[in-house]
């Protein structure tokens, strides 16, 4: 049986969330403080808001975002190969991650504002919202080298750095490739909370909060609905770059199945 392209996949999930958004919107939360406008109402909305309105927010956020990405996946690329070249570290770096993964971004996003000026907590978060996920994923692609591979290398008198540069960095390239997929619209996220709970003026999180506050249902959703498309956006951009760079395989992700 044949399958149906990713792309028609994914309009087919879209369009039924569409459709229960749209059910429910007009049954289940229909009274008028559930706080769950129709699909049509959030869509007049961003007509009405229309793109001098969402422009500069989105490069406000996204620029956040995009410094986050680029610092945190940075240092967790170099902190992978630091393990690989200096094995007696790893227990430290790994508690690192994972101590940046479980610290609760809710709660330190207003002791970074109040630590750091203007939006540098916002890069902070989003930096630490991709970290231990681009860690964890160039470690194992790292090791996922042939092993009879790195004989030859050793045996020709190459050492943890020839490993690194010859064998393991392309051996590492799909699971690394798919860690920085799942980090685009993290730091995204991360960005967006760091304005949800920072002290900054302009930004898709600041809007939202004062909408919110406002009670202006529709152009809160329809925020929401521009992050999302912008995080969805860059997810995407991500795998046309992964699969530019793997042209032999089919996917990316950390266990090699075909999707």
């Amino acid at each position: 049986m044949n399958r149906l392209p990713s792309w028609a996949t994914s309009l087919i999930g879209v369009a039924a969330l569409l459709a229960v958004w749209a059910v429910l919107a007009v049954t289940v939360f229909s009274g008028k403080g559930s706080g769950v406008p129709t699909p049509w109402a959030v869509l007049e909305q961003l007509k009405t808001d229309g793109w001098s309105f969402y422009q500069p927010l989105i490069a406000a956020t996204l620029g956040e975002a995009l410094r986050g990405y680029v610092i945190g996946n940075g240092l967790a690329l170099l902190f992978a190969a630091l393990v690989l070249l200096v094995p007696w570290v790893e227990r430290l770096v790994v508690q690192l991650a994972v101590t940046s993964y479980c610290l609760p971004l809710v709660a330190i996003g207003p002791i970074l504002s109040l630590l750091l000026s203007g939006n540098t907590p916002m890069i902070t978060i989003a930096a630490l919202s991709v970290f231990f996920t681009t860690l964890i994923g160039a470690l194992l692609g790292l090791r996922s080298a042939d092993p009879v591979t790195l004989d030859v290398i050793r045996a020709y008198g190459g050492g943890r750095w020839s490993e690194l540069v010859k064998v393991r960095v392309i051996a590492a390239l799909p699971a690394t490739l798919a860690a920085l997929k799942i980090s685009a619209p993290a730091a995204l996220l991360g960005a967006i909370i760091g304005e949800y709970l920072g002290h900054i003026d302009i930004g898709l999180g600041v809007a939202m909060t004062v909408s919110e506050a406002a009670v202006e249902v529709p152009r809160t959703w329809g925020i929401a609905l521009i992050s999302g498309l912008v995080a969805g956006i860059g997810y995407g951009l991500t795998a046309l770059v992964a699969r530019a760079a793997l042209p032999w395989s089919r996917t990316t992700t950390l266990s090699g199945n075909d999707l």
